[in-house]
């Protein structure tokens, strides 16, 4: 299967839980170990073999398109948000335009990891969409960093994604990467709206699929987390 090229970076939240350090910035901007949160994904994507990435911009975004400026790998193109934040899949159906035919990759900004495989490969590698309506990155849910909650999904010996449902816990979270093609959203209401129905949706069809990081997942989604996985990766190295 050919590796996507192009990505689309969730990037325009307001950062709600992130405050007082999205006082005066996106929470994309917020570094971790010394490096601002947009920029952990998108050297991730670049190793994988993104070459063009849009970026959706709402909170800061003058600031945030500033910072990316900067930038020469990948080429970023911008999904202005900044009359109204779509949320994760009316930010892909606006974006689409931009996006292509093909594949692509869809990823959050608040996810850092410590890969001792190669976990977007492997996502490429499982991805097939014959098959497939989106595969998902997971990470198992003992030992993630910044994560609370029961998990989101079992997962089958062929891949294949169940939500979680009435069950106490499930072993598997969304990492927040995953590839998917581009029209995905594109059937979703107008104004803002979430994939996770249409995910539950493909899940129903047996068309949600998923692999698992073989390493360490921080979610920085607060102050805290944030914390924690500065301290995480200093241990790493």
């Amino acid at each position: 299967m050919t590796a996507p090229t192009t990505a689309m970076v969730l990037a325009a939240g307001l950062g709600t839980r992130m405050r007082p350090l999205t006082d005066d910035r996106p929470k994309a901007l917020v570094e971790v170990g010394g490096k601002a949160l947009i920029d952990h994904v998108l050297d991730r994507l670049a190793e994988a073999g993104v070459t063009d990435a849009v970026v959706n911009v709402h909170w800061f975004a003058d600031r945030l398109e500033s910072h990316l400026v900067a930038r020469t790998r990948p080429t970023i193109r911008i999904s202005n948000e900044r009359a109204e934040l779509l949320e994760t899949g009316g930010g892909l159906k606006k974006a689409r335009p931009l996006l292509g035919d093909d594949p692509v990759f869809v990823a959050n900004i608040d996810s850092v990891w410590i890969d001792r495989g190669d976990a977007l490969s492997d996502l490429i590698r499982l991805w097939d969409p014959a098959r497939m309506d989106a595969a998902l990155l997971l990470a198992r849910r003992e030992g993630s960093i910044g994560f609370e909650g029961g998990g989101d999904f079992f997962l089958g010996d062929d891949g294949a994604l169940t939500f979680r449902g009435e069950a106490a816990s499930a072993p598997y979270a969304y990492m927040g990467v995953h590839i998917t093609r581009p029209d995905y959203a594109d059937h979703g209401p107008d104004g803002p709206f979430s994939l996770s129905p249409l995910w539950r949706a493909s899940a129903a069809e047996g068309r949600l699929f998923g692999c698992v990081l073989d390493g360490d997942w921080m979610h920085v989604g607060d102050p805290q987390a944030r914390d924690a996985a500065e301290a995480r990766l200093k241990a790493e190295t």
